[in-house]
């Protein structure tokens, strides 16, 4: 509690504490009866009722309390000359008590005070409350749920209601506009929805009002204008869209307004010409164009000033020379530009990054941290991703393949070998410090809720069961921003691995445990996580998740940015516990370091090489072919024998020896293109070897593509290619094993498969499996160098590695895609029931039919059951036209797998349905991009509106038919594989070619 809420308080209850204690007053036996029951419900067993409860004596009044603590019971008793006492107040503060909210509370007529604040209460508020005259209602840090009762807008005595940091949810009742003495409405980190009611006009007596960190919708209401008591204004992170109102400035009596992270469009700098009493303005990220008023500059009470995350443009005012109390001005991330003002360093904390201002100065130019200034990136000249005007002249010692980096800690050595750089330096509100050969930490914001002096590092105090421990003993956190930029890379993907541990919280029943630590994370400045949640993703405190990403370094640089927009908690479990926490973050290249000597090779190059070498084996199996044999002669065969399994390429004596000669046990599958094996090489390492079948002439090419495609990309929903071997009349691919098959294998397992059958697909993990897949996809589509359509995707070639993660296989389909290309025309070549219409007919090839397809997926996923083209009698059809049927019908949650029963999130199961169909509409044009697909799919973009685009009427016999098939379905349990590759004749994979008319005529 800040220091103004104290003094707020002390004099709204003052009066009542004279009246507290008279010797020879007693507490009325109905009374004391209530407070035993309250007592059982609050889970409060040290009141000793033994003792008078207006006495002041034992536990009902504690005279030596714990920090933040407080336990008291006040009553007046001046009551029938002073013999009479009846409770008024019972104020139990950070006793972690664990009941629930007690409406026995009611029976105490004369209370004017409940004050629950920082306890593990959970339940919902009683309505019943609205029959007393409560002056004081704190519920602040507990874990309440469920709606604010309308009722508590009765109570017209109200003068503060406190419910910050709980999970209430739902709209606000407009009822509580009828509040007419309310000063205080504190609302913050709840699940609060809906727009402010227009009832809350009436709120005039309002001194301080939050209301940050929930899901409003709509605009800040115009009827702000009439809160002219206002001296508190807090919306961060609120839903809430802009623009910020003008009337605002009608608020004379504003000494805090921080508004920030508002939805919506751009919007000009709101007039706040009046607000001459402003101690503290934040308005970060609130879409602002235009210039920084000169206006400012009159508000000499201005301590901060943050105007960050916006796009301002026009110079820095001169007046800000003016603001002798300024101690924080926060601009960085605008467009602002002009000479640096001579007074910039007269602030304690200026940040100006990410700017464009004209920098002259050739000390400024050169240094990124110039005293209290963060210039980095601050110059027009240079603050591009690896064009940096201050690093201009750090000379790289070497190119780098890898970075490590233990955040907020010292050096250590993990899992034995690999060095994780020190990062313990002391940073501040508006730090840049370079500490590694190749890395820079940058910190921004300031801790506001906290008496406290900052802190930029946290160490852990407890023991740590998790591998690793070293790395997640300390951290690094910052209040608004914490960024690593990383440079002297060499050009490439890298894995980019962030751990992250919460070591702040505690993971027990008391209110430490239940902080929210809630930001989001950028990397090479694009938004990779929305609201990522350290406790939530790790299942737990003091338990490490490690978020992955597939990362492009094109300009030598890498920029990691954890940004705090405004949500969780922030005083809980003391104050200023919020914002981005890392423990450490490894990045490794995902291609082989070239020498020192050499040079880096280009994305173009990349892709000459591949289609070179692809082109060469595939000239190489042309003349074997054209004189009717495989075998490779005798120079080429002692040549490929001759290199190394590290190189890519394998012997056959290698692959025999893993294999056990192709032994058939150790066979693991058939496919089109030939046997699978499970093989152990000489080094221990499991892998699945792909055999090509001789008598296979989609085999040739197939391989060839893989080899083509494949080897050019790295993601982790990608299968692994070790390498090939091509050796007499062998043609063998060689990947890495999956040891649960494929999605296929598992989802569509029946009761006679009971080794199937106990993989158990829960919701969590299809789930992770379709937005594994879908994130594959979308590095095929638009993240990798080369830009590939994958055309046969279906559960078959979705494999799962030993923790069910997916993984993309099976290439030997598909077609590269230049990036000026519209699409492919080529002769079809896929799966039934999998393949676009457009693609399917016209042999039209955009990466639109992989978005098709995945839909077809998804659908499978939902439903357990395969979407192979049904035939019960006279009637054909598919899973997707049931699924169709009945989202029509408005019954799409019948097509959810029965044996997921009732363990499944209903909102994502409909999210993923209905991604599902979107997907597969009949028109390209109105299917989603697969990053879209993701976006939808981990709930960071909305949903589009599903409109059916087929005008078909389906009869109620046909739906019947329909109906009873997918009941006996999943009642049996019989899963029927009907998919049948489409042979094609197509030379190979990255030549155009003609459209397969033979298939049209069979299809018809």
């Amino acid at each position: 509690m800040t220091l103004f809420s104290y003094f707020f308080f002390l004099l709204l209850f003052l009066p009542l504490k004279f009246a507290s204690f008279s010797y020879g007053a007693t507490l009325q036996d109905n009374e004391v009866e209530a407070l035993k029951e309250i007592a059982k419900t609050l889970r409060k067993k040290d009141w000793d009722f033994n003792i008078d409860p207006c006495s002041g004596e034992s536990n009902w009044r504690s005279t030596i309390q714990a920090s933040g603590a407080e336990n008291a019971v006040t009553c007046n008793c001046s009551f029938q000359n002073n013999t009479v006492c009846h409770v008024v107040s019972v104020v139990l503060k950070a006793q972690n008590l664990s009941g629930t909210l007690p409406p026995e509370f009611v029976k105490l007529p004369f209370l004017q005070e409940i004050d629950l604040t920082l306890n593990y209460l959970n339940g919902t508020i009683p309505k019943q409350w609205a029959t007393l005259n409560l002056v004081n209602i704190s519920f602040y840090g507990n874990r309440l749920t469920g709606p604010i009762p309308k009722e508590l807008g009765s109570i017209t005595s109200l003068k503060s209601l406190v419910l910050e940091f709980n999970q209430l949810s739902g709209s606000l009742p407009p009822e509580l506009g009828n509040l007419p003495q309310i000063e205080r409405l504190l609302l913050t980190s709840n699940n609060f929805t809906g727009e402010l009611p227009a009832t809350f006009a009436n709120l005039t007596t309002l001194k301080q009002l939050r209301i940050g960190s929930n899901q409003f919708s709509g605009a800040i209401p115009n009827f702000v204008q009439r809160w002219t008591n206002l001296e508190m204004l807090v919306i961060q992170g609120s839903g809430l869209s802009g623009p910020i109102p003008s009337g605002i400035s009608l608020l004379k009596n504003l000494t805090d307004l921080t508004i920030s992270d508002l939805n919506g469009s751009d919007s000009p700098f709101p007039l706040l010409n009046n607000l001459t009493n402003l101690k503290k303005l934040v308005l970060r990220s609130c879409n602002i164009v235009g210039a920084v008023p000169e206006y400012l500059g009159n508000f000499t009470n201005l301590t901060v000033i943050d105007l960050s995350y916006n796009k301002l443009t026009g110079q820095i005012p001169m007046s800000f020379d003016g603001l002798n109390n300024l101690y924080m001005l926060a601009l960085s991330r605008n467009f602002l530009s002009g000479p640096l003002p001579v007074w910039i360093d007269k602030p304690d904390f200026v940040d100006l990054s990410y700017n464009n201002f004209s920098i002259k100065n050739i000390e400024q130019k050169q240094t990124c941290q110039q005293g209290s200034v963060n210039l980095f990136a601050s110059s027009m000249d240079g603050n591009s991703l690896g064009n940096i005007s201050c690093l201009a002249n750090y000379h790289c010692p070497k190119t780098l393949y890898s970075l490590y980096i233990n955040c907020g800690g010292k050096l250590v050595i993990s899992n034995g070998s690999k060095t994780y750089d020190d990062d313990s330096s002391e940073m501040g509100p508006a730090r840049f410090r370079q500490t590694g050969m190749n890395w820079a930490v940058i910190t921004a914001g300031h801790f506001f809720d906290s008496g406290l002096s900052d802190y930029y590092t946290w160490s852990n105090t407890t023991k740590l069961v998790v591998d690793n421990a070293e790395l997640y003993m300390d951290a690094r956190v910052s209040p608004n921003t914490l960024t690593y930029y990383g440079f002297c890379l060499a050009n490439g993907n890298y894995t980019v691995n962030l751990h992250f541990a919460e070591i702040m919280f505690t993971n027990d029943e008391t209110y430490y445990s239940l902080g929210r630590r809630v930001f989001d994370i950028y990397i090479q400045r694009r938004l990779a996580v929305k609201d990522f949640n350290i406790v939530k993703e790790a299942g737990g405190v003091g338990k490490l998740v490690i978020k992955k990403f597939t990362v492009a370094v094109t300009s030598n640089a890498l920029e990691i940015r954890l940004y705090w927009a405004g949500k969780g908690t922030t005083t809980i479990p003391f104050g200023s516990v919020y914002g981005p926490l890392i423990s450490a973050i490894s990045v490794e290249s995902d291609f082989t370091p070239h020498s020192e000597s050499g040079s880096s090779i280009s994305a173009g190059v990349v892709v000459a090489i591949v289609a070179a070498g692809a082109i060469f084996i595939i000239f190489v199996f042309g003349m074997l072919w054209w004189k009717g044999c495989l075998g490779l002669k005798s120079s080429a065969a002692k040549d490929l024998k001759g290199l190394s399994s590290q190189s890519g390429l394998f012997t056959l004596r290698e692959i025999k020896a893993a294999t056990d000669n192709f032994d058939e046990s150790c066979k693991i599958g058939q496919g089109g293109f030939g046997p699978v094996y499970k093989g152990i090489l000489s080094d221990g390492t499991i892998v699945a070897v792909k055999q090509l079948s001789s008598k296979s002439r989609q085999g040739n090419r197939e391989f060839v593509n893989e080899i083509g495609m494949i080897s050019a990309l790295k993601h982790p929903n990608l299968v692994k290619l070790h390498g090939f071997c091509v050796e007499e009349d062998q043609l063998l691919l060689i990947y890495e094993y999956m040891e649960n098959n494929s999605l296929a294998h598992t989802l569509f397992a029946t009761k006679e498969d009971p080794e199937k059958r106990q993989l158990g697909l829960d919701w969590e993990t299809r789930q992770r499996i379709c937005v594994g897949i879908a994130k594959g996809l979308a590095y095929l589509h638009e993240e990798s160098r080369l830009k590939i359509v994958h055309r046969d995707i279906k559960a078959t070639n979705v494999l799962l590695d030993k923790d069910l993660n997916p993984k993309i296989s099976d290439f030997g389909l598909a077609k590269l895609n230049e990036e000026d290309s519209t699409h492919i025309d080529t002769r079809i070549a896929g799966t039934y029931g999998y393949m676009a219409p457009e693609y399917a007919m016209h042999g039209y090839l955009t990466d639109k039919a992989d978005v098709y397809s995945f839909g077809i997926v998804a659908l499978e996923i939902v439903s357990g059951a395969n979407n192979s083209v049904s035939h019960p009698q006279e009637e054909c059809f598919s899973l997707l036209d049931w699924a169709l049927v009945l989202k029509e019908r408005g019954n799409l949650m019948e097509l959810v797998d029965k044996r997921l029963g009732e363990e499944f999130n209903e909102r994502e199961v409909v999210v993923m349905m209905k991604v599902a169909l979107l997907c597969t509409k009949f028109s390209p044009a109105l299917r989603p991009t697969m990053s879209s697909v993701v976006n939808m799919l981990e709930g960071r973009k909305v949903l589009e509106e599903i409109v059916s685009d087929t005008s078909e009427v389906l009869d109620d016999k046909k739906f019947e038919v329909m109906k009873k098939y997918y009941q006996h379905k999943r009642e049996t349990d019989i899963i029927e594989d009907q998919s049948q590759s489409i042979p094609t004749d197509e030379s190979y994979a990255f030549i155009s070619t003609d459209i397969d008319s033979s298939y049209l005529e069979t299809r018809n």
